[in-house]
């Protein structure tokens, strides 16, 4: 069983979504602001993190940070608000997903699936046992062992860009839009794709790159997509 910590200070909307939870046979943990949502990971196995931008004593965003210092685990954030900016700040300070309030349970839901599912396949939570590694230039994927090197440098990388960069990796040479990586590593319709994506490639660039504004590896081709050089 999945152990899924809700932070929100709304109690109401942290009891509505472990039931909804619990329906889908989830184990519900929860907390009421960021700093409770930290005690609880210091001392429980974690699976998945639902956190709320907007809560007293230690917000969202700061709560993320700390996550993302010693935690490599999915996170989706919850945000009354709308705007671009506010759920790419998100994105860029680690967060997997997000989810805009008010939303549809079901919606969450299929989001906590997509996560748990992807991060399950990238074997941080089950062995798996196929061995693979997959190559180009100097950039190296063990996928046995879900490590990432470059020039024999090993690269952290979060769930989500990992299984970005594999899939690319898997492909090399091959051009994919937005659309076809969102279906393909995320296994859902690409709602709000074009964000998500482009985060996720530039915290990539950014980490396998040299030079990000001159990429040897992860490439975009303008108006089509995004590829990895076969080097």
């Amino acid at each position: 069983m999945y152990n899924i910590l809700v932070c929100d200070d709304d109690r109401e909307i942290v009891s509505a979504i472990e039931i909804y939870l619990n329906k889908q046979g989830y184990n519900v943990l929860k907390a009421y602001d960021g700093n409770e949502c930290l005690d609880i990971l210091r001392s429980n196995l974690v699976h998945l993190v639902i956190l709320d931008i907007m809560m007293p004593n230690k917000d969202g965003i700061e709560t993320l940070k700390e996550i993302r210092k010693y935690k490599c685990l999915p996170v989706i954030m919850l945000s009354a608000k709308s705007e671009d900016s506010d759920k790419i700040y998100g994105l860029d300070l680690g967060a997997d997903d997000y989810v805009t309030k008010p939303f549809n349970p079901l919606e969450l839901i299929a989001r906590v699936n997509s996560c748990i599912r992807r991060f399950t396949k990238l074997g941080s939570m089950e062995n798996m046992d196929d061995e693979h590694t997959f190559k180009t230039g100097d950039l190296i994927i063990d996928d046995n062992k879900k490590i990432v090197t470059v020039d024999e440098k090993e690269i952290k990388l979060t769930p989500t860009e990992y299984n970005i960069l594999k899939f690319l990796t898997q492909n090399k040479g091959t051009v994919f839009s937005i659309e076809q990586i969102y279906k393909n590593v995320w296994a859902d319709d690409p709602y709000g794709a074009e964000n998500i994506i482009a985060v996720h490639i530039r915290h990539i660039r950014e980490k396998i790159e040299i030079n990000p504004k001159e990429p040897k590896y992860l490439k975009v081709i303008w108006g089509v997509g995004y590829k990895i050089e076969n080097i």
